[in-house]
């Protein structure tokens, strides 16, 4: 009986259509036998040089001329070549899945092996912390054997696509609704930009408790604060309770509380937290995979607070990385990441130095670097005056918005409680104390804002239209 390595090989040589399809993806380090990875190196260059597969004469002939063979290895391909034979009842698409399998398990196998070396410090070119990037990086191994869209042949696939609705997770805030269409999309980074305590921790936290409550799973990622502290502030949030009171509040009142939010939710919200500066878009992928295993825990929507706090799975924070390549990094690492795991991503970013005084903050006020508006798929900016924490608001500034044009609604405001860590759609007649001369152009009315009521939430008793 022929083993997988063997079976793999004959048909690179004998199957056009077979090898064309795995031959981009198949290495040679996934062959264990000598011969084997010889076999391999000479169809696949012939391939890549002829665009065609090479008969048993022309492997052979390779065979000859190559001087890293000797005698029983060369003895040992030939009467392997000899052995080839076609199975043209084989599946085409079984065989391409089976040597997916086969990559997708040799390149573990090394990977482990790998990391063992490094351990056991037979590897001193490398560190232990190497090990999390190298298992990523196998763990990571797929064919992707998609060749792109047919614009004319796949017009009715492309119609079909837009009829179907998107899925999308809401917030329970009318206005970024609006904003939105709905909510945000999954695969997609999503960025809060604020000054230091005006509500970037905030706002996250509270659409985290709002999005348990639509029965979702949150993961929350701290590299700030605490596990406690993140938890305290959705406690506060959940429990209707504010944060000052948490400590005086009886246990069993505090049980009950909590017992209520359990029996009415469906999800579940972990908050992992690291120290600052220390994990990256690989540390995470390794929780979640642990959550999964573990916990049978898959999120819906992942929070990460925040991203100027983050490593690089690329580079090192250093001298001779500048800010804008060092956080365009982080942000296209964590894109990625809400790619393959088809989920949302929130972040938050500092303003910089200028943006915290301004009265009208802009792309360019982000701190340390212009590369993350330049990845993140939403982007909006918090600011607060003292007229509006007055108030119990603060503003609310569209930066960017690959959802929804930018220029409705481009600035409005929304309630804030911070002793409960709430955020709340306000009255419409609220927004008169807002003076923002340039939205003239940026709704129907020509009013600054659109106070058309939301299809997206049922409860609008608060908009006088």
């Amino acid at each position: 009986m022929k083993t997988q390595q063997e079976i793999i090989l004959e048909n690179l040589v004998l199957n056009e259509d077979y090898a064309k399809k795995v031959i981009p993806f198949l290495r040679e380090e996934y062959f264990s036998d000598m011969g084997e990875r010889r076999i391999f190196s000479h169809v696949k260059t012939f391939i890549e040089t002829y665009n065609t597969v090479p008969n048993v004469s022309a492997v052979g002939i390779m065979l000859e001329n190559d001087e890293r063979l000797n005698g029983d290895v060369f003895e040992q391909c030939e009467k392997q070549l000899n052995s080839f034979s076609l199975d043209e009842n084989v599946d085409l698409n079984w065989l391409v899945d089976q040597t997916e399998d086969f990559c997708k398990y040799r390149a573990i196998h090394l990977a482990m092996s790998e990391g063992i070396q490094i351990l056991q410090g037979d590897s001193p070119d490398k560190k232990w912390t190497s090990i999390p990037s190298i298992l990523s990086d196998a763990l990571a191994v797929s064919f992707d054997t998609h060749i792109g869209h047919d614009y004319l042949d796949d017009s009715t696939d492309r119609y079909d696509f837009y009829q179907r609705k998107e899925k999308k997770i809401p917030f329970d805030l009318d206005l970024f609704n609006q904003i939105t269409e709905g909510g945000t999309p999954l695969k997609t980074l999503n960025v809060v930009m604020a000054g230091t305590g005006v509500g970037k921790s905030l706002f996250m936290c509270h659409h985290a408790a709002n999005c348990l409550l639509q029965n979702l799973n949150v993961l929350y990622i701290t590299l700030e604060m605490a596990e406690e502290r993140i938890a305290e502030r959705i406690d506060a949030n959940l429990l209707d309770v504010q944060v000052n009171d948490l400590r005086q509040l009886p246990k069993k009142v505090y049980e009950t509380k909590v017992d209520r939010v359990r029996q009415s939710v469906k999800g579940k919200l972990i908050i992992k937290e690291y120290p600052t500066s220390t994990a990256n878009a690989n540390h995470f992928r390794v929780l979640l995979d642990e959550l999964k295993l573990k916990r049978s825990f898959v999120p819906d929507i992942i929070f990460i607070d925040y991203i100027n706090i983050c490593s690089s799975s690329r580079l090192k924070a250093n001298g001779s990385v500048n800010s804008y390549t060092f956080v365009k990094a982080i942000a296209e690492e964590l894109r990625g990441l809400a790619g393959e795991y088809n989920v949302p991503i929130f972040t938050a970013t500092q303003l910089n130095r200028t943006g915290s005084v301004s009265s009208d903050v802009g792309l360019e006020d982000t701190a340390e670097s212009f590369g993350l508006p330049q990845t993140a798929d939403f982007m909006f900016a918090v600011t607060s005056t003292e007229e509006l924490e007055e108030m119990g608001q603060v503003l609310i500034k569209q930066l960017k918005n690959r959802y929804n044009s930018a220029t409705v609604n481009r600035k409005f405001i929304i309630g804030i409680d911070r002793s409960k860590m709430k955020l709340f759609d306000v009255k419409r007649e609220e927004y008169d104390d807002l003076s923002d001369s340039n939205q003239e152009d940026n709704d129907v009315a020509g009013n600054g804002f659109d106070f058309r009521p939301s299809k997206f939430k049922a409860d609008t008793s608060g908009w006088k239209l």
